[in-house]
């Protein structure tokens, strides 16, 4: 066989695996970035306030940060697949269990511990896991950009259908489609079949073993407590923008488009991180990301609100939104290898998801208790300025004592 011919016989496979996985990441991610659509209607219909909504939210967040490090090391040691199925089960479940008329009380458990686990098993967090141990260490950053953005484009899609779905049929019915639609990407789960394995001159440790030896490493503990800043940020726009910009009296159209444009914004920023992230020191760009949205948040906030303004911020935070996660990902990989890849950033994800636990609860917080979201944007500022300082001691190089050498 030919040279050519054995590359093409290689990168086949490699590319059915990543369009596979960049369609579950858009679907599972879409569906997610949605549920802020939701809270106008369902609060209403529901008889419940916001702060009541909110902590489901934030319940979400924080099973889905639980969650992600068990997931992320069950697909580690038994396969990507397999998590990927189970977790679009228990995603499709939670979302369909939220449709019923009296969900109010039980929407702790349905939107936010079951769609919460459901996510941390099916979401871009276990895909990547799996592009992680087929693209070779140059390359990762680009590839998980390029998941990233995937995901970001179902945001993208799923914020106006979402909307019009809402419109049209009522938010019921529109989460029943949702858990079909959940059900109908469970085929493509089999392109990502397959487990990491160790790699010689390599340790194979157990689960707190690893866990112990990368807290261990300084580099990586300011990034996980860096992650934190991120979740909170994201969590907190996607579920009170929509009902914010209502309260400053835009149509509720005007919050769906936001959500898709910082979507399809952050498409471009996905990607141009993960292509970044392969040339230049990957925490200078984490730093200048979380700064940057310090600085637009607070111009967002200082001038009066309007759907031109609400746009111009919804592009602007859309270039920074999951722009951190390539870069924290490939942050990952290079510390610790890919063997530990799924569990490891996992861990990272749960301190981003705590983030995101209190972002969601304040926002809901301070609405019912101030009438205003305005002391949580001020917080996100400054959140925003102290990740930046977390992350320039950051040293982008390997840890040795994961190798076999260092447990002699």
């Amino acid at each position: 066989m030919s040279s050519v011919a054995a590359s093409r016989s290689i990168a086949a496979p490699l590319l059915v695996l990543i369009v596979a996985g960049c369609v579950v990441a858009a679907v599972t991610n879409g569906i997610r970035t949605s549920l802020g659509l939701f809270t106008l209607p369902m609060t209403g219909d529901l008889g419940i306030g916001r702060e009541a909504w909110g902590m489901a939210m934030a319940i979400q967040n924080l099973a889905w940060g639980i969650a992600q490090p068990f997931a992320g090391g069950f697909a580690d040691r038994y396969g990507t697949a397999r998590v990927i199925v189970a977790g679009l089960l228990i995603y499709g479940l939670g979302i369909f269990l939220m449709s019923f008329p009296e969900a109010g009380p039980l929407l702790n458990l349905t939107a936010g511990v079951i769609v919460g686990v459901g996510i941390a098993t099916s979401s871009f967090s276990i895909v990547m896991a799996a592009f992680g141990r087929n693209v070779p260490q140059e390359k990762r950053s680009l590839i998980f950009g390029i998941a990233t953005a995937a995901s970001s484009f179902g945001q993208f899609a799923f914020a106006p259908i979402g909307q019009g779905f809402i419109g049209a049929f009522g938010w019921q019915t529109t989460l029943v489609y949702f858990a079909a639609i959940l059900a109908l990407v469970i085929p493509l789960t089999y392109a990502l079949r397959g487990k990491a394995t160790s790699l010689a001159g390599h340790a194979d440790l157990k689960f707190m073993q690893a866990l112990s030896r990368a807290w261990g490493y300084g580099s990586y503990r300011l990034l996980v407590i860096g992650f934190f800043v991120c979740g909170f940020h994201i969590a907190f726009i996607n579920v009170h923008m929509p009902a914010y910009l209502v309260q400053c009296g835009l149509p509720p159209e005007a919050g769906s488009w936001s959500i898709a444009i910082i979507g399809l914004f952050n498409i471009a920023g996905s990607l141009l991180s993960g292509y970044l992230g392969g040339r230049l020191p990957k925490q200078m760009l984490l730093a200048t990301i979380y700064f940057s949205r310090a600085v637009a948040i607070g111009l967002f906030v200082l001038f009066p609100v309007t759907e031109v303004s609400a746009y111009m911020f919804a592009a602007v935070i859309g270039l920074l939104w999951l722009s951190t996660v390539p870069l924290t990902a490939g942050l990952v990989s290079l510390f610790f290898g890919a063997r530990y890849m799924g569990m490891l950033y996992g861990v990272a994800f749960l301190s981003h998801q705590i983030g995101s636990f209190l972002g969601v609860w304040l926002g809901g917080f301070a609405y019912d208790h101030t009438g205003s979201y305005s002391i949580v944007w001020y917080l996100g500022i400054l959140l925003g300025l102290g990740s930046a300082a977390l992350h320039l001691p950051i040293r982008e190089r390997s840890d040795q004592s994961f190798s076999a050498r260092a447990t002699a």
